[in-house]
């Protein structure tokens, strides 16, 4: 059985759970699957991020920050290759919200030591498209979910998507999920080639 680890990033309103829900249908019936939507809210470290993220300012940023980094790992540790397929909702790409100086590096820093795959996706969706679905959502805003934080942070996600699909997503969820699909279908045939 092949095992694949499968990341979907974005900035807020991007479409990342719907996306890892249609992924998830679409291999459940192939395997077992795994999805970890972060900040999860089954440990410290998830609860405290989203929880810092709800109240802004540059000390619950950095809370924010650490605590999601906890969680990630928390996750990779417990759930990395338990399963046929295993699926994190935002992982590696939230270095984005980082100080520009360190961002970059960062990442590296993150992609040397985290397990990577070629199932990596970006959801790319326009600010206003992300304002829009912001707004529509019935939860409560948290820091980076505006206008300006979207433009600065989708420019700093820019620089880091070397290793990235990145999938224009400003359409219905359906279309979104013909452009991964097609992109999943040809990874499967490569690694099936391989094996």
């Amino acid at each position: 059985m092949m095992k694949r680890f499968i990341a979907i990033d974005g900035l807020d309103g991007s479409g990342k759970d719907t996306q890892a829900r249609l992924i998830k249908e679409k291999y459940e019936k192939e395997g077992t699957v795994i999805v970890r939507s972060h900040p999860t809210s089954d440990n410290f470290f998830g609860n405290n991020s989203k929880a810092a993220l709800e109240k802004g300012g540059k000390l619950n940023k950095i809370i924010a920050t650490l605590c999601y980094g906890g969680d990630a790992i928390r996750s990779v540790i417990k759930y990395y290759n338990k399963a046929d397929t295993v699926i994190f909702v935002r992982y590696t790409l939230a270095v984005s919200y980082l100080n520009k100086v360190v961002y970059v590096l960062v990442y590296k820093l993150v992609c040397f030591v985290l397990p990577v795959s070629e199932y990596f996706f970006y959801l790319d969706v326009s600010p206003e498209k992300l304002v829009e679905r912001v707004q529509n959502r019935n939860e409560k805003e948290e820091m980076f979910e505006n206008y300006d934080a979207f433009v600065k942070v989708r420019a700093k996600a820019e620089n880091v998507l070397y290793n990235w699909h990145v999938i224009p997503a400003d359409d219905a969820p359906d279309v979104i999920f013909n452009k991964i699909e097609t992109i999943l279908d040809d990874l499967d045939s490569k690694l099936l080639n391989e094996s």
